[in-house]
């Protein structure tokens, strides 16, 4: 099996987010023990917004990409090739005003490519990244769980869908904002949900 765990916090460390995104990854860890882990962390290594010269480069022959072009399209390939090899995606995702990180957003549009991660069919579009699970580690400082301002959480699943990936498990630590106690709550509370989501 290989892991690939994405950290989105801005927090390069001390991230709830992450924090309870290695505890999945350790469990996954304990139930596979010979599981392979990369991790991208996009607080350190973030990945560049969609701009002019990544959506040219997305419509221009390689033979004709400029130096810059070239440059941008090597990353985001190299992006794409790191979510095709992996089995399992672990995503670290707080929440921030109400949606996930900017840097979560950038891989997003990085990795959504026509022809490499989905195609265009006369039906409408097609996954193409498929038979791979998706863990999405979900903090936050109140609690959203299943209500209409839970943006995070309906954003991922529909676009881990668009990709081909219909098999997403979120884990909740919410209330985080409220105090010590909270937190410690919350992590007790993620931690069952782990267990019984990699079980």
């Amino acid at each position: 099996m290989k892991i690939l765990q994405i950290n989105s916090s801005a927090r390069a460390s001390a991230s709830a987010s992450t924090r309870l995104a290695d505890s999945i990854v350790a469990q996954l860890g304990t139930a596979h023990p010979a599981a392979q882990v990369e991790v991208l962390n996009l607080a350190t290594h973030p990945v560049a917004p969609l701009d002019e010269v990544a959506v040219e480069a997305r419509f221009t022959p390689p033979d004709a990409r400029s130096p810059e072009q070239a440059a941008r399209a090597a990353q985001d390939d190299g992006l794409v090739a790191q979510l095709l090899a992996a089995d399992v995606i672990v995503v670290g995702a707080p929440m921030y005003n109400f949606n996930i990180p900017a840097q979560l957003k950038n891989w997003i549009d990085a990795v959504t490519r026509p022809g490499a991660t989905f195609r265009y069919t006369e039906t409408g579009p097609v996954g193409l990244v498929e038979g791979k699970t998706v863990y999405v580690a979900l903090t936050r400082g109140g609690f959203y769980r299943d209500t209409p301002t839970d943006t995070p959480a309906q954003y991922l699943k529909f676009m881990f869908g668009f990709l081909g990936i219909t098999d997403v498990r979120f884990v909740y630590a919410e209330g985080m904002g409220r105090g010590p106690e909270m937190v410690e709550q919350a992590f007790r509370d993620a931690g069952e949900q782990i267990a019984r989501l990699v079980a």
